[in-house]
C-alpha cells in the first residue's frame, strides 16, 4: 500500500531535477572581460583587436633652391637643367632677403658638382622698351654673379646673359609678371661655350 506513493515522489523529484538542469542559462562574459590582450584561461575568449597600420611620414622636401627642374616655355633652347630662379621686384636689380637662400643653395650645388658651372640669365616682364629691359636683365644677372663671388664661387664658373623681356607674358597678371622678373640659374658643363648675347626684338 505504501509503495505507490514512494514511486510517485521519486518520479516527481527526478522531473524537478531534470527541468532545473534544462533551464540553467550560462553566464556570458561582460564586454570588459572580452577586452583582454590574450586568452586568460577564465573566459575562454581570445581578443581580436583590429591591427593598426602605421603610414610612414612623407620624405622631407629638398632644401630651398637646391632642387633642379626642367625649363618650360622659356626662350627657344628647349628643356634645360635649372636651379630655382631668383626673383626681383619691378624695375629693381637688388637681391631681396627672401631670395638669398636660393643663391646659397646654388653655392652648395656647385661645390658638389665641380664639373659644372652656372649661366645666370636675366629676365624682365613685358613693360618697358626692349633696350631698357636688356640692360635691366643684365644688371639682375650681374647682381647674382657678384653675390655668388662674395660666397667664394670662382668667377670662371659663372657666365651672365640678359634676355630682357624676350619670352615674357605680354599684359600678364601680377603673378605672371612677378615670375618674369627673375634670374635663371642654368646648369652647364664646365667645357661648354658661353651663349651669345641676346639681340633686342625688332620694333
Amino acid at each position: 500500500m505504501n509503495l505507490v506513493p514512494k514511486q510517485i515522489c521519486l518520479a516527481a523529484i527526478s522531473l524537478a531535477l531534470l527541468f532545473a538542469g534544462c533551464n540553467h542559462t550560462p553566464v556570458r562574459p561582460t564586454p570588459p572581460e572580452t577586452n583582454n590582450n590574450a586568452n586568460d584561461g577564465n573566459t575562454g575568449l581570445v581578443n581580436s583587436q583590429p591591427v593598426k597600420t602605421e603610414i610612414p611620414p612623407p620624405p622631407p622636401p629638398p632644401p630651398l633652391g637646391f632642387e633642379t627642374r626642367p625649363a618650360t616655355g622659356i626662350g627657344a633652347e628647349g628643356d634645360r637643367t635649372l636651379l630655382v630662379p631668383v626673383y626681383f621686384d619691378f624695375d629693381k636689380s637688388i637681391i631681396k632677403p627672401g631670395e638669398v637662400a636660393k643663391i646659397q643653395a646654388a653655392v652648395k650645388y656647385l661645390g658638389e658638382h665641380p664639373d659644372q658651372r652656372l649661366l645666370l640669365e636675366g629676365h624682365c616682364d613685358w613693360r618697358g622698351t626692349a633696350e631698357y629691359n636688356l640692360g635691366l636683365g643684365d644688371r639682375r644677372a650681374t647682381a647674382v654673379k657678384q653675390y655668388l663671388a662674395k660666397l667664394k664661387v670662382p668667377m670662371e664658373k659663372l657666365d651672365t646673359l640678359s634676355k630682357g623681356s624676350i619670352g615674357a607674358v605680354e599684359k600678364g597678371t601680377e603673378e605672371q609678371m612677378g615670375k618674369d622678373r627673375r634670374v635663371e640659374l642654368v646648369v652647364m658643363m664646365a667645357g661648354a661655350p658661353p651663349p651669345a648675347p641676346a639681340a633686342p626684338a625688332a620694333p
